[in-house]
Order: structure tokens, then C-alpha cells, then sequence
């Protein structure tokens, strides 16, 4: 949707007095609005980084945690089983 002529007067207007009132503010959103548009023409950095990456180091210990818990709680069914197998008469 395209804006009026109005709405972009006020616009600048807001952006001139912004730049006037707080020029840091004015670098930073300079910075990200760059930022913005060099992700938009390029690849995307989540999937530049994605093709030749790791996973982290807190990745691998919460899925070896997982792992384990998993393993001793099929442990425990297996002996818990058994041992009601083992009570069964026959």
C-alpha cells in the first residue's frame, strides 16, 4: 500500500526531528536498516551458517541428558516387568 503525500510529509518531518533530537538513535536505525537490506539481497545468515555448522555445546548435553533419562527410564520398565513376569504363578 502505497502512502499519500501527507502521510510522507509527516514522515519526514518525524524523521527530521528525530535525527535533530537524538542522532545516536539516528546511527543505530541507519545500522539496522542496512543490516536489514544486505540480509534481503543476500542469503539469509541462519542459512549460511546452518550448511557447514555444529550444533552448540548445551545442544548436545541436553540431548545426551535426554538420552540417558530415556534409557534408565526403559531400564527401569524392563526390570519392573520382569520382575512382575517372574511373580506370576504358573
Amino acid at each position: 500500500m502505497a502512502w499519500s503525500q501527507d502521510e510522507e510529509r509527516m514522515l519526514a518531518q518525524i524523521e527530521s526531528y528525530l535525527i535533530d533530537e537524538d542522532p545516536r538513535l539516528a546511527a543505530r536505525l541507519e545500522s539496522f536498516n542496512e543490516r536489514v537490506e544486505r540480509r534481503e539481497n543476500g542469503r539469509p545468515r541462519r542459512a549460511a551458517r546452518a550448511a557447514g555448522r555444529r550444533p552448540s555445546r548445551s545442544t548436545v548435553i541436553i540431548l545426551v541428558s535426554w538420552l540417558l533419562i530415556a534409557t534408565l527410564i526403559a531400564t527401569l520398565l524392563i526390570m519392573v516387568f520382569r520382575q512382575d513376569a517372574a511373580s506370576l504363578p504358573l
